[in-house]
């Protein structure tokens, strides 16, 4: 490792090229933290794993790479000193830093920056249950799309099935021929929605099978009234513990929810030297409440467990949204700022990395590390709900209900007119099922027919 470091300082004449190709070993620092550095066995992976590669392959030198052994960026403390991997480099003990690493203009007076290869800002995670969204349609948000749904299709079927009961039994209307049919098919859908408002609209069903169905709609549409008014209760209750928060202005002027960052961090020193007040009160709020996290991904878990808004930079946090659907991010983003890698001051291997990052770049080569891997789905998607609305199978007992009491129904108006035409055939010594058919295409619309099929069969027993 030292010879490696005299090589780079002392053949001032070769080039950087020259340098890499010469050099037995490039020690190369890294930081664990995924996307961009992840462990894989006992090797590791990620964006910085395939950035280095790439660039090794384009200039020529080989390397060791190798995890910071304090798992920070880099910070100096009160007697000067620097941590993690920037102190790494500025002792000698790597000769580039290769990570998610921000160009500050105080790490870039001890030790040398390339051109970035990444460009992102700052912004905060946390749980969706905590935002308070406003919505044009909240009154549908207690229930979820695929519920309105159900409803939709119950109510048609319902309104369906009292139309159909209605013409089937005889009890409900005795004789086609001469009496007007009362429940058609829009009063049915007007008869259901006054049972929906809690209101009834006359004439009402004088049949059992269509006072059942009747009585099995009241039924789950009081159900559904009190599973809506009570969800929607307990959802403007729970909005109204937070605030809407979308900006870090909402996060500076509420108390319910705390909020943090990295300790040591650039995130941390941009609150801790800014001059805008809003920004500055954060900082004060985090050191006031002891906010501050040791890693990233300490401060991811905090917010996954609620009530904590984890404040870093949006690029990584956008995967955190992306593997959890329960979290989001905030889309204001500040302070915007660039990850470079770090080399010790002069040394010659930063220009030709620029210009290898440059390439990179306008090959879209970055951009295809970049959707390489940030690419994911919400892995907790399928498990839980991400918002509170119901959905069918919370209120799977209530449709049941209801299927079994419109097929009850339709099976009991059928029977009332089986029991009719059975009647009727032993009056009139005929066949039942010609009885049951006839007066089927009389409650259906054909009735000229069956009149003339009556006439033609009692013309032929006459003959």
């Amino acid at each position: 490792m030292k010879g490696c470091m005299a090589l780079v300082f002392c053949v001032a004449a070769l080039t950087a090229w020259e340098v890499a190709a010469d050099a037995k070993e490039l020690s190369i620092t890294t930081i664990k933290q995924d996307p961009y550095t992840m462990g894989k066995g006992s090797e590791l992976e990620g964006y910085c794993v395939d950035l280095i590669s790439r660039l090794s392959k384009q200039l020529g030198f080989t390397y060791k790479l190798h995890l910071v052994k304090d798992s920070r960026y880099g910070a100096m403390d009160a007697s000067g000193n620097w941590n993690g991997m920037i102190g790494e480099i500025i002792r000698g003990e790597a000769d580039l830093a290769v990570a998610p690493l921000t160009l500050t203009a105080i790490r870039e007076q001890y030790v040398d920056m390339t051109t970035p290869f990444m460009h992102t800002g700052l912004a905060f995670l946390m749980r969706k249950d905590l935002v308070s969204e406003d919505s044009t349609f909240s009154l549908l948000s207690p229930f979820s799309t695929d519920m309105w749904v159900g409803v939709l299709i119950a109510f048609l079927l319902t309104g369906l099935c009292i139309f159909l009961v209605g013409r089937i039994s005889p009890s409900e209307w005795a004789e086609p021929d001469t009496e007007e049919h009362s429940f058609t098919l829009l009063h049915s859908f007007w008869y259901i929605t006054g049972a929906l408002t809690l209101q009834g609209a006359g004439p009402h069903p004088k049949a059992a099978s269509g006072r059942l169905v009747s009585a099995i709609w009241w039924l789950f549409a009081v159900l559904l009234l009190a599973c809506y008014f009570g969800n929607f209760s307990s959802m403007k209750h729970s909005n109204s513990k937070h605030f809407s928060i979308k900006t870090f202005e909402d996060l500076a002027n509420q108390d319910l929810i705390d909020y943090g960052t990295v300790e040591g961090g650039s995130t941390m020193h941009f609150f801790k030297n800014t001059k805008i007040p809003v920004y500055r009160h954060i900082y004060e709020h985090m050191e006031r409440n002891k906010g501050f996290v040791s890693s990233m991904e300490e401060g991811i878990r905090r917010a996954q467990e609620g009530n904590f808004a984890f404040i870093g930079e949006a690029v990584s946090l956008d995967l955190a949204v992306a593997r959890s659907c329960k979290m989001t991010r905030s889309q204001q983003v500040i302070g915007m700022r660039s990850y470079c890698i770090a080399a010790p001051l002069g040394s010659p291997l930063v220009k030709n990395l620029t210009r290898a990052i440059l390439v990179l770049s306008e090959s879209d080569e970055l951009t295809y590390l970049r959707n390489k891997w940030w690419s994911s789905s919400c892995v907790d998607a399928d498990s839980s709900h991400t918002s509170e609305a119901l959905h069918p199978n919370d209120l799977r007992g209530i449709f049941l209900i209801l299927g079994l009491g419109l097929g009850v129904g339709l099976l009991l108006a059928l029977l009332e007119l089986l029991s009719r035409a059975r009647t009727q055939a032993k009056e009139g010594k005929k066949s039942c099922c010609s009885v049951l058919t006839s007066e089927l295409n009389r409650r259906f619309g054909s009735r000229g027919e069956s009149k003339t099929a009556e006439q033609d069969s009692s013309d032929n027993s006459k003959a």
